[in-house]
């Protein structure tokens, strides 16, 4: 449930100008009202691209997150690279990896 918590918020901030306004003023309040565990609190206080991702957060959530932090289309795409080197594969959601990143898939 928590992961659809995170996407759930992440689909709210992205739509609705109240919840971009309220994240901006007083996020801490705010992300108290969804169902996330620390780790994607503590990712979505910091603007942890990388580490949302990780956590199985959908790639198209993020994108429209990332420009809501000032964060540019390269370095989005980087962000998410960097958060797969430094916290692991993606562990849950449609992006979850069962190969590891140097790993051949079908032989490609």
């Amino acid at each position: 449930m928590s992961l659809y918590s995170t996407q759930k918020f992440l689909y709210n901030l992205n739509r609705d100008a109240e919840v971009q306004r309220r994240f901006r003023e007083d996020r801490t309040r705010l992300l108290g009202e969804y169902d996330l565990t620390d780790e994607e609190r503590s990712a979505i206080g910091q603007g942890d691209i990388g580490k949302l991702y990780v956590l199985g957060c959908n790639g198209q959530l993020l994108m429209h997150f990332a420009p809501l932090l000032g964060v540019a289309w390269a370095d989005y795409l980087e962000a998410m690279r960097e958060g797969v080197r430094k916290y692991g594969p993606v562990r849950a959601g449609i992006y979850a990896m069962t190969t590891s990143t140097n790993e051949k898939v079908a032989g490609v």
